[in-house]
């Protein structure tokens, strides 16, 4: 028989859950970049999903009790926004007054604060946002479709 040598408690599957639930909702929107073909695609937007949720956990719940007085946790979320506007930033190409990516760096920003919120433990507000932002970034192909653009 295998020993595990850790105790695993109903609060390790509450914080297992929220990450698989973040690498969901980041793989949704990351689908639609990737069949999109735009340069950042599924495994940007899990990563990030999951990069932001998992930073929360680390910063609210996995904190020794003796230097929750002394410590600042939303520092880690101001992190993660001025993180996440790097990548953000990377996505971005101009070329001869033509700006292509702003998009993909909205939705790595909007997936970013979706991981951050399911790292705090609330669901509704981050499966709606995803939603929400799924139907937004869909509209390009439907003004493609109707012959707008």
């Amino acid at each position: 028989m295998i020993e595990i040598p850790f105790e695993f408690t109903s609060n390790d599957l509450d914080l297992i859950i929220r990450l698989l639930v973040s690498v969901l909702l980041g793989g949704i929107i990351g689908l639609e970049r990737e069949k999109s073909h735009k340069p950042a695609g599924l495994r940007t937007h899990i990563f990030v999903c999951m990069g932001a949720c998992l930073f929360t956990i680390a910063s609210f719940y996995l904190l020794p009790t003796d230097i929750i007085g002394s410590f600042d946790a939303t520092r880690i979320a101001a992190g993660v926004v001025a993180g996440i506007s790097f990548i953000g930033a990377g996505s971005i190409i101009a070329l001869r007054g033509d700006v292509k990516g702003l998009t993909t760096a909205a939705s790595l920003w909007v997936i970013a604060a979706i991981g951050l919120i399911v790292g705090l433990g609330n669901y509704i507000l981050p499966i709606i946002t995803t939603v929400i932002a799924y139907v937004i970034l869909r509209l390009d192909r439907v003004e493609k479709k109707w012959g707008h653009s």
